[in-house]
């Protein structure tokens, strides 16, 4: 499993639209997912070690977000082939055990990963209400392991900057995790 780095936010960038399922059966829009002050694209899987150590606080700081207008989707892009943990009804699975409070999606045909330009899971793309990019970081100091308690909330912080100013961090650590698991070419 290699673990990757994203690259440094490209402030402004425009987030492409998609229509994707998500585990509630419903087809999901950028615009379905959009809050008022900001919106937050993940993109997480079921199976990674870095997605698992943070689940619990980014659920815990997502509710939070939305009351600040901010609202979040997170998109499964990984083949499912070799990894049946980021299957359909394990991320439904999932989705339900940690009662997340956002749309959980998937991307069979990894299009989006690649409009996105995600490299790894988590890979964070904070928008403002504009829908222009303005966080590309990471969520905390985990790694594999969740960070100590009284971490600071890099990514929680950065999304109520956005919410009040419009305006992300000038300096921002990268997201690292597991790389995306792309299908192998016929």
């Amino acid at each position: 499993m290699a673990s990757l780095e994203t690259p440094v936010c490209d402030f402004g960038w425009k987030a492409p639209d998609f229509k994707l399922k998500g585990v509630d059966g419903k087809l999901w829009s950028l615009a379905d997912a959009c809050g008022a002050q900001g919106t937050l694209v993940m993109f997480i899987c079921n199976h990674c070690p870095y997605v698992k150590a943070i689940r619990p606080r980014l659920v815990r700081d997502l509710r939070e977000l939305k009351t600040l207008g901010v609202n979040a989707i997170a998109i499964m892009s990984n083949d499912p082939t070799d990894y049946p943990e980021d299957g359909f009804e394990q991320m439904r699975a999932v989705s339900a055990e940690f009662d997340f409070p956002f749309p959980y999606v998937i991307d069979p045909t990894q299009e989006i990963a690649k409009a996105y330009g995600a490299i790894c899971t988590p890979d964070f793309f904070g928008f403002n209400a504009q829908l222009e990019l303005q966080y590309r970081g990471r969520f905390d100091a985990s790694r594999k392991e969740a960070a100590p308690e009284d971490v600071r909330r890099d990514l929680f912080e950065a999304m109520k900057q956005i919410a009040e100013t419009g305006r992300g961090p000038a300096e921002q650590i990268p997201s690292i995790g597991c790389s995306i698991k792309w299908t192998a070419p016929a």
